[in-house]
């Protein structure tokens, strides 16, 4: 462990005093705590973007070193826009409704085959649509699904928000994480989902064989005969199409080392520009889509991260981080990642822990995304889908108990953690 001292900056450390250490801590807290409760509604970037201009103007993070760090983190954001923006529109076409309507015709009222229905589909949704579109389009379909099929709606519920976080390993395009790892990993696009396709497969197979066990009763429990699924909507081609097209793109500008970014905003631009001219949005709704104050909410936060990082956080865990790509080795990163996810939620924790693995190669970097990504399904504050995901269950009126998510996250997190490990660890013997 250890090694080396790694450098995390190449202009060395900013101010680095007790007090300066003790104020970034406390605003990187602030900015979390809000992001959790999020007082009167209001939004992340409330508190973020004021502690990042406080880090700044107290010297707890230098100017250029706040410069460097939003020069950085722009690219990804300008791609997480994008995003955004096509899962938006993708839901405008009515694609969410026709995969909710496909589940409910095809689990024919029996919560087995939902639940597979379920994972599939929202495995599928995280990968080529990022978890947000999970969370915050699929979690109200599949509530509506199973009120229309008569079933318990609690393990197909609880899927979404485990997924959202354990099925967006596939693609950098699959999690704000991901972006992160992607751009410090030097890995080109098809390489990156080559090497994690196999763990990928592997933790949604283990979470699934969780759930079947958990939630045993609930799959038990057989919906009323009389419940039809009534006729699907139609498939929006357009926005299948749209979204197969742009994911082809991805693959071939990393062939022309064309960063993925201008694909993305060409598939923003079609699905968009299809609603404007149909008149079925304005330009303020595709604005809306791509959540400015979430942007500035990542923004800010890096900023405040890097803070803490310039101000001692980096020199204790780099005593800590393991060094190399051998099993050993990236079962300890894997693992240190998902209990930093745990205590500063997963987006500051690739942030701190992405420096300080990269030095080891692609292997180390992928180690801590398995460790941000699968993590955060243990507590409510892992991630901010998954504190997403409590809010949106609680707006249609379904109780979620703190410890019975923890006791389900104490069953998958850890096996399915281990087992995707253990995949990465052949997948980078094998490619």
């Amino acid at each position: 462990m250890g090694g080396q001292p790694r450098d995390h900056s190449p202009e060395g450390l900013a101010l680095n005093t007790p007090l300066a250490a003790a104020l970034s801590a406390a605003l990187l807290v602030a900015v979390l705590a809000w992001a959790v409760v999020r007082p009167f509604g209001r939004a992340e970037a409330v508190m973020a973007v004021p502690a990042a201009g406080i880090a700044v103007a107290t010297g707890a993070i230098s100017l250029a070193h706040a410069r460097a760090e939003a020069e950085r983190l722009g690219p990804v954001v300008g791609f997480l826009a994008a995003v955004l923006v096509i899962a938006h529109f993708c839901d405008v076409e009515g694609l969410f409704q026709a995969c909710g309507a496909w589940t409910a015709r095809w689990a024919a009222g029996r919560p087995v085959r939902l639940l597979s229905a379920v994972f599939a589909l929202a495995s599928a949704i995280t990968a080529v649509l990022s978890l947000d579109a999970t969370i915050v389009l699929l979690t109200p379909v599949v509530f509506a699904t199973a009120a229309r099929t008569g079933v318990r709606p609690k393990p197909h519920v609880y899927a979404c928000t485990h997924l959202s976080n354990t099925a967006s390993l596939l693609l950098p395009v699959s999690n704000l994480t991901n972006l992160l790892a992607f751009a410090a990993s030097g890995l080109s696009f098809t390489r990156f989902a080559a090497l994690m396709a196999l763990p990928w497969l592997a933790a949604i197979g283990v979470e699934y064989l969780v759930f079947r066990r958990f939630f045993a009763r609930d799959l038990a429990a057989a919906a009323p005969a009389d419940r039809a699924a009534g006729t699907p909507p139609r498939l929006p081609l357009f926005a299948l199409v749209t979204v197969g097209c742009t994911l082809a793109g991805f693959v071939v500008a990393s062939l022309f080392g064309v960063e993925p970014a201008w694909v993305a905003a060409g598939g923003a631009l079609v699905l968009a520009g299809r609603a404007l001219a149909r008149r079925r949005a304005t330009p303020l709704t595709v604005v809306r889509a791509a959540s400015p104050a979430f942007l500035a909410f990542v923004l800010a936060l890096g900023i405040v991260v890097r803070a803490v990082v310039d101000n001692g956080l980096a020199d204790v865990l780099d005593h800590v981080v393991p060094d190399g790509t051998g099993l050993a080795a990236l079962l300890g990163t894997a693992a240190l990642a998902a209990l930093l996810a745990n205590l500063i939620n997963n987006l500051p924790a690739v942030l701190v822990l992405l420096p300080l693995a990269a030095p080891a190669g692609p292997g180390a970097v992928l180690a801590v995304l398995l460790g941000v990504n699968i993590g955060p399904n243990l507590t409510y504050a892992g991630s901010l889908a998954t504190l997403l995901w409590r809010r949106i269950v609680h707006q249609h009126e379904h109780d979620v108990n703190l410890g019975e998510f923890t006791r389900l996250g104490l069953l998958a997190v850890p096996s399915s953690l281990a087992v995707a490990v253990v995949a990465l660890w052949g997948s980078l013997l094998v490619l």
